[in-house]
């Protein structure tokens, strides 16, 4: 089976990752290959631990799909795929000049929704209305290859690693149930007041709980307000024993496995906590969630507009309160 994406970057990497799982979970025995056409990939670098045993070859930076001269030339040509057929193709992206050259590739079964749909082998139901969120999209397309309807993926454990060792080295001294807490963003527009999560964490440590709150480089700044107002919160990208793994997304995957619920905003440290499949809420204002929410089996999502504003700081603090206790109620089980 052979899926083309343009490219992966990190954050897209993130957010496709539940696709990639529920398409091995659909075809457990399928040679899955993954093709990017225009760029790199992350899972063949960065993330790559986290499609090992999901995905069995990653191409990247392929030149495919790129010039109306490929139509000239036999499919694939130049590409360590050269010569190879593949029972579905699934085409990701919408443009047509992109699908009619990877319909050349010799397949059984052709997926794409380039065009309204108009050169895939299956379409949606008349009507069909576009998900926002990509990866929903995604799945759907899955939908249509397998002809029936997809379960939502679940996380798979990380291969054992130094990021897991580190997790773990970093997170041992700490008692009972640990709670995430990702105040950072992209934007400062995009974060709930750095206090209010500092409430959190002190409500979490008077429940019994251990906060463990996740700052990226660009909050960097903020650990040592941090460290006044929560002193018995554990900050773990900052602690001089990650070295330069405290960069690394693997590392604050790792640290989520661990966690029973987690709080972030719109970001990057989302959908990180999301690939573990952790129980998340999100916070949305300026964003829209039913595009860029984390794809978890169980999440709750609090948007500013729901709740009579527009800004992140309009999100009261009881109603992350209750929703966060609403989670780590039922852990990662459903209720």
């Amino acid at each position: 089976m052979l899926v083309y994406v343009g490219l992966d970057l990190v954050g897209d990497g993130l957010m496709k990752l539940p696709f990639a799982r529920a398409l091995r979970a659909a075809c457990p025995d399928a040679t899955i290959v993954w093709l990017a056409g225009k760029g790199r990939s992350t899972y063949a670098s960065v993330l790559a631990p986290l499609v090992d045993g999901v995905l069995d070859e990653v191409v990247d930076d392929a030149g495919i799909g790129l010039r109306w001269s490929e139509m000239l030339r036999p499919p694939l040509a130049g590409t360590a795929l050269a010569g190879r057929r593949f029972d579905w193709v699934i085409d990701t992206q919408r443009r047509v000049k992109t699908t009619l050259i990877l319909r050349r590739i010799p397949h059984r079964l052709f997926v794409s929704g380039a065009a309204g749909f108009m050169l895939s082998d299956r379409r949606p139901p008349r009507g069909y209305p576009r998900p926002a969120a990509m990866v929903r999209q995604m799945l759907d397309l899955l939908e249509l290859a397998v002809g029936a309807p997809i379960a939502a993926p679940t996380a798979t454990a990380l291969p054992h690693g130094p990021a897991g060792r580190l997790a773990d080295e970093l997170l041992g001294d700490a008692t009972g149930v640990l709670v995430g807490l990702v105040p950072g963003a992209g934007g400062r527009h995009k974060c709930w007041p750095l206090d209010r999560y500092l409430e959190i964490a002190r409500r979490t440590a008077a429940r019994g709980r251990t906060p463990v709150i996740l700052l990226g480089p660009d909050e960097g700044d903020w650990a040592d307000t941090v460290r006044k107002a929560v002193p018995w919160a554990l900050l773990p990208l900052q602690d001089p024993r990650a070295g330069p793994l405290a960069l690394s997304p693997l590392l604050t995957i790792a640290i989520a496995e661990r966690l029973a619920a987690a709080v972030a905003n719109d970001s990057g440290g989302g959908h990180m906590l999301a690939a573990a499949d952790v129980p998340l809420l999100s916070l949305f204002g300026p964003t829209p969630p039913a595009k860029f929410a984390p794809f978890v089996s169980r999440g709750v999502v609090l948007r500013a507009q729901d709740l009579g504003g527009a800004d992140m700081a309009d999100i009261p603090l009881e109603a992350v309160d209750d929703a966060l206790e609403s989670l780590l109620t039922c852990g990662r089980a459903t209720c």
